[in-house]
């Protein structure tokens, strides 16, 4: 699928693995939505990239229709990326056999409901977008790539809600697929391995923790890049023969219980 003069709504899109997607969707001339919480870094580069801002909280249906609306202004609606999401992690009993000392509820469902909640809210109203744009060939109206996590598979203790989260992600990938064949439109999800994004800090600390987390990637023996991981989205929204896979980025690591 050819994405110049497309337009694309990009959850998260304002940092990390979201702002170099943006950056590259752009840089093959789609007009981008960087659809973030992030005003100051979403609207930087917003303009850096010719393309526009719209704060979005993905646990807000009236948001993410803003941003879909807004791409809709822009072109075609044709791509979205779902790269918000957060982490958390907790054990899941407490020390002290405490009720109260088990792992936090409200935290639990607050991941679940940024990261799986949030990402299917996206789907469903981008995709309605979608399935009004004219076809390309073979019928085909546009992709969808969402971002999970090797935690989906391959979660670490006190991952609990994460590892749900991103795992439900990828168990909805095949059904929606299957469902939005319907109008044309292919659903992809990438599970990145160890990226190196602002999530980790900055100075000697930062770097010291990253040089150990290096050590269980098979190879190459470092963090991945948000370039890296934006190509893969890449090739997953042109390449139109790609549909309902998940596909594993992580430089061959296979996560430790902890």
């Amino acid at each position: 699928m050819d994405i110049n003069g497309v337009s694309a709504i990009v959850t998260g899109g304002a940092s990390g693995i979201g702002a170099a997607t943006a950056r590259l969707l752009a840089s093959k001339g789609a007009k981008v939505v960087v659809a973030d919480l992030q005003e100051d870094k979403g609207r930087a580069l917003a303009d850096e990239i010719g393309g526009a801002f719209c704060k979005v909280d993905v646990t807000k249906t009236d948001d993410i229709i803003n941003a879909v609306e807004m791409a809709k202004s822009m072109g075609p609606v044709r791509v979205l990326v779902n790269s918000a999401g957060i982490g958390w992690a907790q054990r899941t009993v407490g020390k002290d056999g405490a009720y109260d000392s088990a792992a936090n509820l409200d935290a639990f469902k607050r991941v679940i409901a940024i990261n799986l909640v949030g990402t299917f809210d996206a789907i469903r109203l981008a995709a309605t977008a979608m399935s009004t744009t004219e076809p390309l060939a073979d019928g085909e109206r546009g992709a969808i790539v969402n971002i999970a996590s090797v935690a989906a598979f391959d979660g670490q203790i006190g991952q609990a809600s994460y590892s749900a989260s991103k795992g439900g992600v990828v168990g909805m990938t095949l059904p929606v697929a299957r469902d939005l064949s319907a109008v044309g439109i292919r659903v992809n999800t990438i599970a990145p391995g160890l990226i190196d994004t602002p999530i980790y800090g900055e100075g000697d600390n930062s770097d010291a923790f990253k040089a150990n987390l290096e050590k269980g990637v098979l190879f190459p023996h470092r963090l991945g890049t948000g370039e890296e991981l934006a190509s893969m989205v890449l090739e997953c929204i042109t390449n139109s023969y790609m549909n309902a896979e998940t596909i594993r980025v992580d430089g061959g690591i296979r996560m430790p219980p902890k």
